[in-house]
């Protein structure tokens, strides 16, 4: 019997870096396994802020991809600016008081020219292209992936014209997300973002989002059925680490403006003055792209010969230095709307055998998950005494050789068990 094809339709694809490119990468390879056939739809000449070569290796032999050439604006606005467009491309926005008059100029046209994101353009190329490939190839069933939100456009049109089933996936949510109050939108542009996003809520068959929150956030709007699959670890074998000599806390991803967290910068400078020897073991490696005002606060806390800020480095060797880290660093935005932020790189994380020092906002989603799998520690950011007491912990355990996590309940967390959870849901 012919495998049950489904059309993915998804911005973020090798060579893509970071972590929007990992769930369908991961979802394509193994979805085989379960006699579904992955048919993967991606830009033709996207422009990404982040590459990682290596990924192309990771692409299943068994998934069929094809592309469509995308404008996007981004590719003009680098003429004027291309470290500022890659910035914002990469949600690294500055601090509004730091903002200079082309960092508010480009936020300006990002949030209200581009509705609802920089790929909009491909939508309507997108659905033609589309519903011509989807009839000669007897596709019943698509998948759109956001952000870029756009894409859900894309399925939305494609629904409208077409007889299919549609499942709308939300990496993130669309309008509480943090860094929507960044981007300077009119009351027009917020307001056709909200149609928009009710617009897809009700037409897609099923939602599929990655968090709890964000489930109870959009059963308000719509009364589709909302199924929660998050994201996950692969069952990888990497090379074995020695860890690190120095007592490294080291954050991997992204470490924007809004997620600078003072309580671990304080309770790290207390203690090199307060515990002997402490400052002759910190390390604290910042592994991707980091904001201006994370760095200049770590210099402000005297952490600057500390520090080793290694860059954007490929999947790879993030992996490495999670599994070679003294304690991992898991910081989210102190806002409502970050609770339902689980990030990407959490499951990664829970699978390193390295504990966890996670610093978010009240009631998180991803801290239930720190707690029930017991791989860490989480802190809300009023939390200071608290976080230097089990820095310290963790240190004292450091010297004596027997620092690590001992976590359970990992393997719901697998990737191949989600792709089973995702099968179950669309056959």
């Amino acid at each position: 019997m012919e495998n049950k094809k489904i059309l993915i339709i998804t911005y973020y694809w090798p060579p893509a870096g970071g972590p929007g490119v990992q769930r369908w990468l991961k979802f394509a390879k193994y979805l085989p396994d379960f006699g579904i056939q992955p048919i993967v739809y991606v830009p033709e000449n996207p422009t990404y802020p982040i590459i990682d070569e290596n990924l192309i290796k990771e692409v299943s032999d068994k998934a069929i991809v094809i592309k469509h050439k995308i404008f996007e604006p981004y590719q003009l606005a680098s003429f004027f600016s291309k470290n500022k467009t890659k910035k914002i491309s990469s949600g690294i926005i500055p601090n509004q008081k730091k903002q200079s008059f082309m960092d508010k100029l480009f936020l300006l046209i990002r949030g209200n020219l581009f509705i609802p994101d920089a790929r909009f353009l491909w939508v309507k190329p997108s659905v033609s292209y589309l519903e011509k490939y989807i009839l000669e190839n007897n596709i019943d069933t698509i998948i759109t992936s956001g952000p870029p939100h756009s894409l859900h456009l894309i399925g939305l049109k494609l629904k409208q014209r077409l007889d299919l089933k549609w499942f709308a996936d939300f990496r993130d949510p669309w309008t509480t997300i943090g860094y929507h109050k960044s981007l300077r939108l009119s009351n027009y542009a917020t307001l056709k973002h909200k149609l928009l996003e009710r617009k897809v809520l009700n037409a897609a068959d099923t939602i599929i989002v990655t968090s709890k929150t964000t489930k109870r956030e959009f059963e308000a709007i719509t009364i589709k059925p909302i199924a929660v699959i998050t994201n996950g670890y692969d069952v990888e074998k990497p090379e074995a680490q020695s860890l690190d000599l120095k007592f490294s806390l080291a954050h991997i991803g992204s470490f924007l403006s809004e997620r600078n967290p003072m309580i671990l910068w304080e309770s790290l400078a207390e203690l090199i003055t307060e515990v002997p020897d402490f400052k002759l073991h910190l390390e604290i490696k910042l592994i991707g792209a980091v904001s201006q005002e994370v760095l200049e606060t770590i210099s402000q806390f005297g952490l600057d010969s500390y520090l080793n800020n290694l860059g954007y480095v490929s999947h790879g060797e993030a992996i490495a230095h999670q599994r070679k880290s003294q304690v991992l660093l898991l910081i989210e935005i102190d806002s409502e709307d970050t609770k339902s932020i689980i990030p990407g790189k959490l499951f990664e994380y829970l699978v390193s055998n390295r504990p966890i020092i996670a610093i978010g906002p009240r009631n998180s989603d991803f801290a239930e998950i720190i707690t029930a799998t017991n791989t860490g520690v989480f802190f809300n950011y009023s939390e200071k005494v608290k976080l230097k007491s089990v820095i310290l912990d963790f240190y004292t355990q450091f010297l004596q050789g027997k620092l690590q996590a001992n976590g359970v309940g990992l393997q719901q967390y697998s990737r191949k068990n989600l792709t089973k959870e995702l099968v179950n849901l669309i056959k």
